[in-house]
């Protein structure tokens, strides 16, 4: 159950009423409201609640996730990342760039490249968790500083991994919405420490994580505070080797089904082969996406990572447009 609250609202004569009804409270402060969070028996009459002073709405929710859930919150969320960038219902948010960022010069290219094609989001790792100790792992801090200097000039919007809580708060400046990777989405520290700042969290599925999983995982930067939140299908490892992950694409649908979140995909991820990419790409928009990341290089044979699933600048723009099109064919369809 969550009730919205009132700024008067007295959280300490609410939550001991709400003991006495046999319920646990979570007092909740995000940027936009005030909640507690109650958790307990699920039959009794909410009016009761909802007459306490203080008390400006109640929301009964059955699922063990309860701010991210769409069966309180109807209206969907869309993120509003300034200067006209947005990711939510309403329109097709589109974010490319490399892996990894290498350099000045080709962060250069990559931005020209976006705003050619009408882009304002790029993606582009600074810390990059590799299975091998031994394979480029990011240019870090001073990577970031001058990936944010270069977009700032240029009116781009910045999305990168954060992996460990000691970065959030030297990232934070540097970032428009931080990214939890797969394979941190259950680092419950990382997602605490995100609960706290206002800047967006976009969060990635996990390797071999259940759609309640991710949701779940949503539910804790939620619950520390912080609503401006965008969940991501990035692919799930399964028993089939044709393809680097399978991209699951079911989780589309039923996550805009249980959530109020923006909905993305990630189809480089997701199957990694770059052939197969634009195909899976548009296939996740007809399946009701919000947006799509992929990865974008000039020369993907040469990139310090993910070569293989990486478009070039040519298939990038390709796509652009393609997925355009497929994306105003789906309003036609609805």
């Amino acid at each position: 159950m969550i009730l919205q609250l009132e700024p008067q609202a007295s959280v300490p004569a609410l939550a001991a009423h709400l003991a006495e009804q046999g319920y646990k409270t979570t007092d909740v402060t995000t940027q936009h409201a005030h909640y507690l969070v109650a958790i307990g028996k699920k039959e009794f009459d909410i009016r009761t609640i909802g007459q306490l002073p203080g008390v400006r709405d109640v929301h009964q929710v059955s699922d063990d996730y309860q701010l991210v859930s769409r069966k309180w919150r109807v209206k969907p969320t869309v993120i509003d990342l300034g200067d006209g960038v947005t990711i939510g219902e309403g329109s097709l948010a589109l974010c490319a760039g490399p892996c990894s960022i290498e350099s000045e010069a080709q962060m250069e290219k990559v931005m020209d490249h976006l705003l050619e094609n009408g882009v304002r989001l790029m993606r582009g790792g600074v810390f990059k968790p590799r299975s091998s100790p031994y394979a480029f792992r990011g240019l870090g801090m001073d990577g970031l500083r001058l990936f944010h200097q270069l977009a700032r000039a240029r009116g781009i919007k910045i999305v990168t991994e954060v992996m460990q809580v000691s970065q959030v708060e030297e990232m934070h400046d540097y970032v428009d919405v931080f990214q939890v990777g797969a394979r941190n989405t259950q680092n419950y520290n990382l997602l605490d420490a995100l609960g706290g700042v206002d800047k967006p969290v976009l969060i990635k599925r996990g390797i071999s994580g259940s759609i309640e999983e991710l949701l779940s995982s949503a539910e804790y930067v939620f619950s520390g505070g912080n609503e401006k939140l965008i969940l991501c299908e990035r692919g799930i490892r399964t028993f089939e080797t044709a393809s680097r992950n399978t991209l699951d694409l079911n989780a589309v649908p039923i996550l805009k089904e249980k959530t109020h979140l923006p909905v993305v995909v990630d189809p480089s991820h997701g199957i990694g082969l770059r052939d197969y990419v634009p195909a899976m790409a548009l296939a996740a928009v007809l399946a009701g996406a919000d947006g799509i990341l992929y990865e974008a290089h000039e020369t993907p044979e040469t990139a310090a990572s993910d070569g293989q699933q990486t478009l070039d600048f040519a298939e990038s723009g390709r796509l652009i447009r393609n997925l355009r099109r497929v994306y105003a064919l789906r309003g036609e369809l609805e």
